[in-house]
């Protein structure tokens, strides 16, 4: 193997340091979600969307591995043209016409699904050059205009799910750059009356409004996202402990839920595979989340680290969203499962996410600080 490693030419050695597990645990998940995307929409649409979603797989791992070879170093010197070309897309997605009533979508691309890796890298850059004083008032309000740039374009689309990722992204990166606790708690503070104002202020759409109180309704004629809640609810419940198996649901394959194959999956996991299929689910992305984790304490990059954290961040924060809607524990989003759910956006972004992870990883001997 030593011999082996000798003969690749000196600018690919860092690729010896690359975590195969890492792609594999990934696809594995992707795997899973195709299993459940063709099963919860095989009686209306065939092998439509799972055959879609396993071409959108091999696009994304092509990509995934392309990007590898860039060093991360080469990309954080374009992230601010990136990041203002993406805000010039997000404004561009406003004007476009509205699908299913939100203005989301570009030349069939979801662009806030991209927004939140060059948010990622735009803040890592600035926070180096800033050589980490995150606590300077000057530096924390150029900051904080560039989280929350991204963060009103996508609440304007409407997609409230999507922008507070965008803040997630923010607060993850600021909290592991050595915020102070001052700071954190005066946050806090601010967001209690400004969180009052956007619920009774009328700067929620009433369908968001809606989706917030139905969280506190047991009747599901109240809204279309509680009857939509409530049939995900008997779905995992029927499932029981070891699910109906594969084909054999009855909710998730027959319609009652709308939208199940992107917003809703984790009730089709849990109808045909039951806790067991969930548990199995839960340990992958456990795995993932900690490899993720392990990345950003052993880089000495501090560029590296923010990469690492803020896409931790928006990881995290869209697997306890989107579990926790079909569970009736946080309000319905547009938020899809990583990896899991059905949509191409949601697959590139969430495997250039993965790219810029496994680049830090292979290259966190390289950079000494």
């Amino acid at each position: 193997m030593k011999s082996f490693l000798l003969k690749i030419p000196t600018k690919l050695r860092f690729l010896k340091n690359l975590d195969i597990s890492f792609i594999i645990n990934a696809v594995i998940i992707v795997a899973f979600g195709i299993l459940n995307i063709y099963t919860s929409t095989y009686y209306s649409n065939s092998y439509f969307f799972a055959k879609r979603q396993i071409l959108w797989l091999i696009a994304s791992l092509i990509l995934c591995i392309f990007l590898v070879f860039i060093d991360y170093k080469t990309i954080l010197r374009y992230s601010e043209i990136l990041y203002w070309l993406m805000i010039i897309v997000l404004i561009a997605t406003l004007k476009a016409p509205a699908v299913k009533g939100a203005h989301s979508w570009l030349l069939g691309t979801e662009p806030a699904e991209f927004a939140k890796i060059t948010l990622t890298i735009a803040l890592a850059r600035k926070i180096e050059l800033m050589e980490g004083k995150v606590n300077n008032f000057k530096n924390f309000i150029i900051l904080s205009v560039y989280i929350l740039i991204p963060f009103f374009l996508i609440y304007k689309q409407p997609n409230l799910g999507m922008s507070i990722v965008c803040l997630c992204i923010g607060l993850g990166i600021l909290f592991i750059s050595n915020f102070s606790l001052k700071a954190i708690f005066g946050f806090i503070i601010a967001a209690i009356p400004t969180c009052a104002a956007i619920l009774y202020c009328g700067l929620l759409k009433p369908y968001q409004l809606a989706r917030i109180t139905s969280l506190f309704s047991s009747d599901a004629s109240d809204s279309d996202s509680l009857y939509q809640v409530t049939q995900s609810l008997t779905a995992i419940g029927s499932g029981g402990t070891f699910g109906k198996g594969f084909l054999k649901s009855n909710f998730a394959s027959n319609g009652y839920i709308p939208e199940i194959h992107t917003d809703f999956i984790f009730a089709s996991v849990g109808e045909e595979w039951g806790l067991v299929g969930a548990i199995f689910l839960f340990t992958l992305y456990f795995i993932f989340l900690y490899k993720i984790i392990k990345v950003a304490k052993t880089t000495k990059d501090i560029s590296g680290k923010l990469i690492c954290i803020g896409l931790f961040s928006s990881f995290i924060f869209s697997i306890f969203q989107n579990v926790g809607m079909t569970i009736k524990v946080t309000p319905v989003s547009g938020i899809t499962l990583p990896f899991m759910s059905y949509g191409g956006s949601s697959l590139l972004a969430n495997f250039i996410a993965l790219s810029l992870i496994l680049n830090v990883q292979v290259r966190r001997s390289t950079y000494h600080f």
